[in-house]
């Protein structure tokens, strides 16, 4: 065995033994001191925050005190191997060695960037670093729901309670397996009030769901998140798409006596066939985007979930996919909001924006972060509503 076969072997048995007992405080430290068998003379951490804006510094007792302690991911070297999940050498001069900037990711949920700072350059460090990537990612994500550092680092101002209570009930904002692609967004992200969004695997079948509570308060808040557990409770039970609308409109007028609602659609897509089925409580269409254009999915809409009102006559809806194919949920926030003495940012932008990975190639991750950075941007930063998104791409059925 190589010698550098033999040193990589050793930082990665070295690190799976500590890592389980090792804090998130304590992790820059640790990756660190088990990196020096393969050559590297310093490893530091960064996290991305919640509006994938810039990466933020995990620090730690060897962190070398010039440390940039805060990345941007637009327009710089690190930035572009966080946008397209590549190795990159930084070439800027090291008193220490040849740095590196790794993606840290999981799938394609992009938890935040590693610098590997080399004692030698050459392709096997980079491959090095690469396969220490993941390892290092996974133990940010199992350590990070219980750290308030991560939290600090996550943000870069305090959130409102709703926003702080439904960050932590939603999944993580990017899922990839073999059959689908999938990232959602939520903005703003530190003043949420009443949307939500979900997706669950079952077998073959992945649920997507999302919710749009009205009022723009604590208790639109609480609206969104009793739909989504209404929803997953009928759904662990074997519920399909009419059962769990009906358990969510028993569930909202129970607790709130009609006073309280929330539009929503309910999906679920058969992975192994591609047929999408849907149905919509109040909320806008379904949009099926397919190479460069996006078509609004019609189906009869049910009344809002919650309203109490009698004879809840839910339509499923069905449509079959292609491989490669997107799916865009949305609330209307997103093509009703306006910047005062402009138009309404609407469906038109919406297409575009999310057809544009054709042209440049990018995933949906990074698909939705160019699409929220340019609505914020529209909107001068200012939003009036919450506006979100759950956009899922078939990657055709798992052979």
């Amino acid at each position: 065995m190589r010698d550098r076969d033999s040193g990589t072997r050793r930082m990665l048995a070295g690190l799976l033994d500590v890592i389980g007992n090792t804090a998130l405080d304590d992790l820059t430290d640790a990756v660190s001191e088990q990196g020096r068998s393969a050559g590297f003379a310093e490893v530091r951490l960064y996290i991305g925050d919640v509006e994938r804006r810039a990466l933020h510094l995990l620090p730690g007792r060897g962190t070398a005190v010039p440390a940039q302690h805060t990345v941007p991911i637009g327009g710089t070297l690190p930035g572009r191997a966080y946008q397209y999940g590549e190795v990159i050498a930084d070439h800027a001069p090291s008193s220490t060695g040849f740095p590196y900037w790794v993606p840290l990711s999981i799938g394609l949920e992009r938890v935040g960037l590693m610098l590997v700072i080399s004692t030698e350059p050459g392709d096997g460090v980079a491959e090095d670093a690469r396969l220490l990537a993941p390892l290092v990612a996974m133990a940010i994500v199992s350590k990070r729901g219980h750290s308030d550092t991560y939290a600090r680092l996550n943000r870069t101002r305090s959130m409102n309670v709703a926003a702080e209570a439904l960050w932590h009930l939603l999944p993580p904002r990017t899922y990839q397996d073999s059959r689908v692609a999938l990232t959602a967004t939520l903005e703003p992200s530190y003043q949420i009030s009443g949307d939500a969004y979900d997706y669950s695997l079952d077998g073959p079948l992945i649920h997507l769901s999302i919710f749009d509570a009205m009022g723009h308060d604590t208790a639109a808040g609480q609206v969104a998140a009793l739909a989504l557990a209404a929803a997953r409770s009928a759904r662990h039970r074997g519920a399909g798409i009419a059962e769990a609308g009906y358990a969510i409109e028993r569930e909202l007028n129970t607790q709130f006596d009609g006073v309280r609602f929330a539009t929503a659609v309910l999906a679920t897509l058969d992975t192994r066939s591609g047929m999408l089925s849907w149905a919509s409580f109040g909320h806008h269409p379904v949009l099926l985007l397919r190479g460069a254009e996006g078509v609004r999915l019609q189906c009869r809409p049910a009344y809002p979930l919650g309203t109490g009102l009698p004879g809840l006559e839910t339509t499923v809806c069905h449509v079959g996919l292609e491989p490669g194919d997107r799916i865009a949920l949305y609330t209307d926030g997103i093509t009703e909001a306006r910047r005062p003495g402009a138009r309404e940012f609407g469906m038109h932008r919406l297409i575009a924006y999310l057809t544009r990975h054709h042209a440049d190639d990018l995933s949906v991750p990074e698909t939705v972060r160019r699409f929220v950075h340019a609505f914020i941007d529209y909107h001068d930063g200012h939003l009036q509503d919450d506006a979100t998104v759950l956009l899922c791409e078939w990657l055709g059925p798992d052979i």
